[in-house]
């Protein structure tokens, strides 16, 4: 298991928080994964403000799984703060991802808003500043590597 940390996620990335509230605010971090990740690996993207609450994102990749039957699995979640407990599939328990174009992506890659708590119990709000995690479950059957985006649609209150 190793944690990535990407630029945005890095303890020193200032965070926004000084809209007005309600007002829509973006989080955003890109990871390049170099090699083929491995289960339970980590890769932090971005941080969210303390009062945050999160009404919304999506991953964004190129296909990380190039071969015909996918294995590779991530989700996305947050760490602990110091008031939260870490969730690691908390905005998405994906499963397997396949880059293939669909109905639902029409183009070669990996798009998937949130889910999860956002259509389970409404939105989540954090009470303390919160760095938003990957967690692989499984790697890639073949290749693993490549650029993956992940944006976090917040409002502070």
């Amino acid at each position: 298991m190793a944690t990535f940390t990407g630029t945005r996620a890095i303890s020193t990335f200032p965070v926004s928080s000084a809209a007005n509230q309600g007002v829509l605010q973006v989080a955003w971090g890109i990871y390049n994964l170099a090699t083929n990740p491995t289960a339970a690996d980590i890769i932090e993207f971005c941080r969210v403000p303390a009062g945050a609450t999160v009404i919304g994102g999506f991953v964004q990749a190129v296909d990380l799984d190039t071969n015909a039957t996918e294995t590779l699995d991530f989700d996305i979640g947050w760490a602990a703060n110091a008031a939260e407990v870490a969730d690691p599939d908390g905005f998405g328990n994906f499963g397997v991802q396949t880059g293939d174009a669909s109905v639902h992506t029409p183009v070669v890659g990996i798009y998937m808003p949130f889910a999860n708590i956002i259509q389970s119990a409404g939105f989540k709000t954090f009470t303390a500043e919160t760095v938003i995690t990957g967690t692989v479950v499984a790697t890639a059957a073949t290749g693993g590597t490549g650029v993956i985006k992940v944006v976090v649609h917040y409002v502070v209150l």
